[in-house]
C-alpha cells in the first residue's frame, strides 16, 4: 500500500517536482553559512518527498545525536531568521491541507503535507528515516516508560 501511495504521490501529482525544489533551496541555504541548518533540514525534507509514504520526518533528538555547542548556536540563530518564514509557509500548507481534504482525490497529497507540517515550520535538525525504524523508536521508549513505572 505504502508503495502505491508513493507512486501515485509522483505521477498524477508530481511530487518530485516537489522534492527536486526543495533540495534545491536546501541547496542554496546550505551554500550560506547562516542557513546550513535550514538547508540541511530541507534536504531531508526533500528525501522524504521522494517516498513521503514510506518514511518520516522525525528531530534528531529523539535519535540521541549529539551537535557541538557551535552548531546548536548556529541552528538557534537560523531558526530566529527562519521563523517568519515558516509561520508562512505553515499557514499556507494548513490552507493546501484544507482544499485539498475537500475532494477525495487530494487526501493523499494532503496527508504527505500534514506529516510534513512541522517541518515546513522548522527544518532545522529533522532527519527522513523509514517509518518502521520510527515505529521501532516508538515501541522502546514505551517501553522504557512501561519499564519505570512497574519498577
Amino acid at each position: 500500500m505504502k508503495t502505491l501511495g508513493n507512486i501515485l504521490w509522483h505521477f498524477p501529482f508530481l511530487g518530485f517536482l516537489s522534492a527536486l525544489y526543495t533540495l534545491i533551496i536546501g541547496l542554496i541555504f546550505t551554500i550560506t553559512v547562516v542557513g546550513a541548518p535550514i538547508g540541511l533540514g530541507m534536504i531531508q525534507h526533500s528525501k522524504f518527498l521522494l517516498t513521503p509514504f514510506s518514511k518520516r520526518m522525525i528531530s534528531d533528538s529523539k535519535l540521541n545525536e549529539d551537535k557541538s555547542t557551535l552548531w546548536k548556536i548556529l541552528s538557534v540563530i537560523a531558526f530566529i531568521i527562519y521563523l517568519p518564514f515558516g509561520i508562512l509557509a505553515s499557514i499556507v500548507t494548513v490552507i493546501q491541507i484544507c482544499l485539498l481534504f475537500i475532494s477525495i482525490v487530494g487526501i493523499p497529497v494532503a496527508l504527505v503535507l500534514a506529516k510534513s507540517l512541522s517541518t515546513y515550520f522548522n527544518p532545522i535538525g529533522k532527519v527522513c528515516i523509514d517509518s518502521e525504524v520510527v515505529d521501532e523508536l516508538n515501541k522502546r521508549k514505551a517501553k522504557e516508560k512501561a519499564d519505570k513505572i512497574l519498577n
